[in-house]
């Protein structure tokens, strides 16, 4: 997949991936920040700004916006992360022009009109009871602040409702403007394109846009804890999570091989252990979550309260033996022949690849090759996916639970079932 870059004088960088095969483009706007880099009255702007530059902008009202995009048959959409918030759009190739003018026009422009304002606040509401409505939602937002107490990262993407509607026009802007820079953002397209002629319709539109901000990042410090929530429900939400890695560690590969080979499909050990043998549960999974300071590496399971009282010693018993004991051969093999089908696959994707090129820039200023991703897979050793285990496991757990918890295992029963030898 050849890519091409260029920097602005801004230091916003523009990247395309030419597959002239393709009859369409997806291409976005993605910036570097995101609701692990809000202050504590502002936790939810992020996303709120996310919804509210598409409610207006100088030249276009809200229903022009959608309208442009959908008369040409186009696509677009955005979304705000923990650390990115992005804008982007899947566009016939000869309308290429037209969404990148409209996307820039909304992150430029934006008026915040007063009416639209209140209306949004109202459907960010709506969004955030959704949330709390949901138990094996709302359960990671609970995972999120016991993992990182006190710190923008461990609080929710979405925020509270009494913040979200404290917002007006001008804390928009001024957190635009705070936020929102050329060095953190990068315009990626893949597709039918020329990267010339991209370079032009951008460098037009984002050329003058403020190459820095002063806003340094709040740090990031894992810490673990426990939280439980008593809802008159059929079943019980838990997760039990560990410091993982971040996303330039040594251990990243390793650990996702690792997660892969411990939760991450029907044939692994969690799934087979605890769904396939004892039918303890419908869903168990594993997750590595990474991010610029640390990671998250957690295990979502959804149960019967009944069964709680087996299924939690079973997953630290599952703990102790991949922690303890090499995985097998056949398991590596597996599992990193996983990965990799699933990084191509991906990349088949002008969408998956647009975004995987943007990241990239933005997290280590270069595009790592397919080539490199792969190699870096295929050098896992049992030996690196067992010290990924421990190295994971050594730290304090997170624990939270959600629904019918009476008589749950406590968190220093789970700490001392994880901590005895196998």
């Amino acid at each position: 997949m050849l890519s091409k870059i260029t920097t602005l004088a801004n230091g916003l960088r523009i990247i395309t991936s030419s597959r002239p095969e393709f009859e369409t483009v997806s291409l976005g706007i993605w910036i570097k920040t995101g609701s692990a880099f809000e202050t504590e009255d502002m936790n939810g702007i992020s996303h709120f700004l996310e919804h509210m530059v598409f409610k207006g902008t100088t030249s276009r009202s809200a229903l022009e916006i959608s309208e442009q995009f959908e008369d040409v048959g186009g696509q677009s959409n955005a979304y705000t992360a923990r650390e990115f918030t992005s804008f982007y759009a899947k566009m016939l190739k000869g309308d290429v022009e037209l969404a990148i003018d409209i996307l820039a026009d909304l992150i430029t422009n934006a008026t915040f009109p007063e009416d639209e304002l209140v209306k949004e606040q109202e459907v960010v509401v709506q969004e955030i009871k959704q949330t709390i409505d949901t138990p094996d939602d709302i359960i990671f937002d609970f995972l999120q602040e016991q993992a990182f107490p006190n710190q923008p990262l461990g609080r929710t993407i979405l925020g509270p409702a009494e913040k979200v509607r404290s917002f007006d026009k001008e804390t928009l802007r001024r957190y635009l403007s705070s936020n929102y820079a050329g060095e953190d953002m990068v315009v990626c397209a893949v597709g039918n394109i020329k990267h010339e002629d991209f370079v032009k319709m951008v460098e037009k539109r984002l050329g003058k846009i403020q190459p820095k901000t002063n806003f340094t990042p709040a740090k990031q410090e894992y810490k673990g804890g426990f939280y439980a929530e008593k809802r008159d429900i059929e079943q019980v939400h838990a997760v039990l999570a560990f410091e993982g890695v971040k996303y330039d560690c040594d251990s990243y590969y390793p650990c996702m091989v690792f997660s892969t080979i411990f939760g991450g499909g029907m044939s692994s050990r969690l799934f087979q252990e605890i769904r396939e043998k004892r039918g303890l549960v419908y869903t168990v999974y594993s997750f590595a979550n990474s991010h610029t300071q640390t990671g998250l590496f957690g295990i979502y399971a959804g149960t019967t309260n009944k069964e709680l009282k087996e299924l939690m010693p079973v997953i630290c018993e599952e703990i102790r033996k991949i922690r303890d004991f090499k995985v097998t051969e056949k398991e590596l093999k597996r599992a990193k022949t996983q990965l990799k089908a699933s990084m191509l696959m991906a990349l088949e994707s002008s969408s998956s690849s647009a975004e995987v090129l943007a990241r990239q820039l933005l997290l280590f200023n270069r595009i790592i090759p397919v080539e490199e991703m792969v190699e870096r897979v295929e050098k896992v050793t049992t030996e690196d996916v067992q010290n990924a285990a421990r190295q994971i496991f050594s730290s304090m757990p997170t624990y939270t639970l959600v629904g019918d918890i009476d008589g749950h295992p406590e968190y220093d029963e789970i700490k001392r079932l994880i901590n005895q030898q196998s």
